[in-house]
């Protein structure tokens, strides 16, 4: 193991009673801005207020939603009217995103948003049923930072406005860095400094361990969670993934770099914030132990030891392949008379719906003896280990350092040798010739923030709210006409499924409010993105997208009921599409 950077940092609620309890400071007034629970923000302005200053502490971490949360009066609440920031080096629909979901959070009250100045402050208009109109000024702090990519992004940051100081000093109104600033500042330094190897992968796994305080706060809608654990995990893996490529000279959206595991571990911690940065070597592999299931009735994800005995249980011709640690990535193919269908999971190894869902519909598949299928319930185990493990100290953040393999890359844009987890993919469709792929996927089931990069995710803009269930369908240009009749007809099959209109379009009624428009067009209630591309093996690859990342209980079991619908669906619509359009060849 190489240590590149271990380091304590005093906790900012510490340093500022610190500074601010000092008798020279009495008869001071504050307001400071930071990235701490409001039960601690308000113990630190207890110990001020002893001290003899009058303190008023926020969170700088979406600062509009606590401040309905915490100060702003919503009983007998009609109307708010929020005026957000459009600042001129961020995103337009930066702030406005920063409000979610505070419309699902006063129901019943009708909330507007138009488009405000650049001054960092959000103007509430709140109208009350008994006739009172309370105007509320909310600021948001944030500063200008300059990135890892040599650019500057507008970022969430500590903030402190101070008046009646003692001997007359001014008045002062800027930000400061706080302890969460100064970790992810430092643990991106130290992986700029480092001296790199060219080849890749540059390390077998960047172990970034971090131990602090701050915000868990859900929020009692749907999925959502404010969490600046969550937010930091976030941006220190994109972000060192991203400062990867650009070392490299490649495209940020290019998945095939292979730098290594990278692995921010976010803990909670009381007192000193500890930072370590290290490279470590794989050890022999070891999986998160997960209790038994019933899969169809699974409120979580099960353990790999399950889903290889699962996976035995099937009949059909078993292949594998090794993933980059050692792991065996698993699949079967039961021959048949009707079409070959390939589906798979787990390429995203944190999007946690799909191998159960496929599971429990090649099940019902393989119970027809003509059926024809090729399955490969987990592609990307390395990443699905380490979701377990990270799981046990957050199971409700994304852990999105478990979505690629520990080479690093997307698994879909594996090397060619050695070939790793793509070798049971390329394998599969080697035996079953299918010409369909059903290809299991999620992705946030609450919004997805990097607070100190630009608060949206850099690339993922549009995956950064839940929007509902949908359908990406890839088509080779030639198979046009079939793949409009191919989705038709799968969606219309997945119009059966009881709740699922109502689902996808509660969420996106929210996610539309807050965010663009999503460009999807409805197919029998179900939003649906045709791609004419020619980059997959097979004519037609369906992508499901479900919410599910972090869900668990009866709302991860409809969601791996939806996954098990859509493929049912599929090959029963694949199947009939292939006979239809073989037979005028039989009678000629």
């Amino acid at each position: 193991m190489t240590v590149l950077l271990e380091q304590r940092f005093e906790r900012s609620l510490d340093r500022l009673v610190r500074e601010w309890g000092d008798d020279a400071c009495r008869g001071a007034a504050i307001e400071l801005w930071v990235f701490e629970d409001e039960e601690a923000r308000r113990g630190a302005e207890a110990k001020l207020a002893g001290a003899g200053v009058r303190a008023r502490i926020r969170s700088a971490y979406k600062p509009l939603v606590h401040a309905f949360l915490e100060e702003i009066d919503t009983a007998d609440l009609a109307r708010v009217a929020i005026r957000y920031p459009v600042h001129e080096r961020a995103d337009p629909n930066r702030f406005l995103s920063e409000a979610y979901p505070l419309p699902a959070l006063l129901e019943g009250v009708e909330v507007v948003f138009e488009m405000g100045d650049a001054d960092l402050t959000y103007d509430v208009l709140c109208e009350y049923r008994d006739g009172r109109v309370v105007d509320h000024a909310v600021f948001a702090p944030n500063r200008l930072r300059a990135n890892h990519l040599g650019q500057e992004d507008l970022a969430c940051t500590g903030w402190i406005k101070a008046t009646s100081l003692p001997n007359d000093a001014p008045d002062r109104d800027e930000p400061f860095e706080t302890d969460i600033e100064q970790v992810f500042a430092a643990a991106i330094g130290a992986l700029m400094a480092h001296d790199w190897p060219q080849r890749e992968p540059y390390a077998e796994r960047i172990a970034i361990d971090v131990m602090l305080p701050g915000i868990e706060r859900p929020l009692g809608y749907g999925d959502e969670v404010m969490s600046t654990r969550e937010g930091l995990h976030e941006d220190l893996y994109f972000s060192a993934l991203e400062w990867f490529h650009h070392r490299a000279g490649r495209p940020l959206d290019d998945r095939a770099l292979r730098p290594g595991q990278i692995v921010p571990d976010i803990r909670e911690g009381e007192g000193a914030v500890l930072l370590r940065v290290a490279l470590e070597p794989f050890g022999p592999p070891q999986d998160h132990a997960r209790s038994l299931q019933d899969l169809e009735r699974a409120d979580a994800a099960p353990g790999l030891l399950q889903i290889e005995r699962e996976l035995a249980a099937l009949p059909g011709e078993a292949f594998e392949s090794a993933s980059r640690e050692g792991r065996t990535v698993r699949g079967i193919y039961r021959r048949g008379t009707r079409a070959a269908v390939l589906v798979t999971a787990g390429q995203h190894a944190n999007e946690t719906s799909g191998p159960v869902g496929a599971f429990r519909a090649v099940r019902r598949l393989l119970a027809n003896p003509d059926a024809n299928v090729a399955f490969i319930p987990v592609e990307n185990p390395d990443g699905y280990a380490l979701h377990g493990r990270l799981c046990e100290g957050h199971p409700r953040h994304m852990h999105h350092a478990a979505r690629y393999t520990a080479l690093g890359n997307d698994l879909e844009y594996g090397p060619e040798a050695p070939v790793y987890e793509i070798g049971a993919r390329r394998r599969a469709l080697e035996l079953s010739g299918a010409r369909l792929h059903v290809n299991l996927h999620g992705y946030p089931a609450h919004e997805w923030t990097r607070p100190f990069t630009g608060y949206l995710p850099r690339g993922f803009e549009r995956w950064a709210l839940p929007k509902g269930f949908f359908l990406i369908l890839r088509y080779h240009p030639s198979w046009a006409d079939e793949a409009r009749t191919f989705i038709e007809a799968v969606t219309r099959g997945l119009s059966a499924v009881p709740g699922l209109a109502d689902f996808t379009r509660r969420q996106l009624e929210l996610c539309t409010m807050l965010s663009d428009a999503p460009s999807h067009e409805t197919i029998n209630d179900v939003p649906c993105l045709m791609m004419a591309q020619d980059r997959h093996p097979t004519p037609l690859t369906l992508v499901t997208e479900f919410p599910d990342e972090t869900i668990y209980g009866e709302a991860y079991r409809f969601a791996h009921t939806v996954q098990m619908a859509t493929v049912i669906a599929a090959e029963e619509a694949f199947t009939t599409m292939m006979e239809a359009r073989a037979l005028p060849e039989q009678e000629s």
